[in-house]
């Protein structure tokens, strides 16, 4: 990790009762990055134990009785941001070495705040909404399970291209487009459909530079804090608030997964 006098980005960690993978998530962040940035994470209930580690290791957080969803735990986090780049990453999630420089050379080359960056994520399953951006390779799906030197070592050599479209985390974003768009949308609690309608919220602010980095790149094991929730219908709700499809957002807007060239999405608005 580079010496530096203050925190570069603020990376925002909703979790709800998943102990054991926080720390390896934020063990991976303070390990594999290049520059020093502050922590901030949302515990939910925290009865497993969450709320006395993240006191007893002095990180800063936010604290609800019970789980209010991850677009209230984004929100109620932004309040304690303290650099110009939101970086949201999911708990279960492992930063790989360099994740950040890569993020931080993008944004030093556009020299503007109308950008939207997405890391690559390695996961053991496949997912219906994404394809050639995320490696199918299974490093374990537990923390017990978890090959961590297999993992250090193929990501390596993994070539993976930078695509377009940036949607799902570990993301960044100036603050500036974040509080412009003001953060993510309650509507969606628990959260299904709030990262595409993140995505869409910056498009009709004016946003056209979406891309996920090929060298930028995290494991994402999977976990199933989802299941223990009553889902809501984010897909629909989608829908009825911009008059199309996720998928057709992300296929025809975004282009997701479409190989990056240079050229940045042109399509016209979504909604007038």
């Amino acid at each position: 990790m580079e010496n530096t006098t203050s925190p570069l980005f603020s990376i925002l960690i909703p979790t709800w009762n998943n102990l054991e993978i926080l720390k390896l998530c934020v063990r991976s962040i303070e390990n594999n990055s290049s520059f020093s940035h502050e922590i901030l994470v949302h515990i939910n209930d925290g009865s497993d134990g969450t709320l006395d580690w993240v006191k007893e290791k002095g990180i800063r957080h936010t604290h609800s009785a019970g789980n209010i969803g991850v677009c209230w735990a984004l929100n109620r986090l932004r309040s304690l941001v303290s650099t110009d780049y939101i970086v949201f990453f999911n708990d279960d999630m492992y930063a790989c070495p360099g994740w950040d420089k890569a993020f931080y050379d993008e944004i030093k080359a556009l020299g503007h705040k109308d950008f939207f960056l997405a890391s690559t994520t390695i996961q053991p399953l496949a997912h219906n909404l994404r394809s050639i951006g995320v490696p199918v390779a299974d490093y374990g799906r537990t923390v017990g399970e978890f090959d961590e030197s297999s993992l250090l070592r193929d990501v390596r050599d993994m070539n993976v291209p930078d695509t377009k479209g940036a949607v799902w985390p570990p993301n960044i974003v100036h603050r500036d487009m974040w509080d412009l768009v003001g953060g993510y949308s309650i509507e969606y609690t628990p959260g299904l459909g709030s990262d595409p309608d993140f995505s869409a919220k910056l498009w009709m602010a004016g946003v056209r530079y979406f891309k996920t980095l090929g060298s930028s790149m995290c494991y994402h094991f999977m976990s199933a804090s989802v299941n223990r929730v009553r889902k809501n219908v984010g897909h629909l709700q989608f829908l009825r608030k911009w008059d199309i499809t996720p998928r057709v957002f992300l296929r025809d807007f975004l282009e997701v997964d479409a190989v990056w060239k240079g050229d940045l999405c042109l399509q016209d608005c979504i909604k007038n």
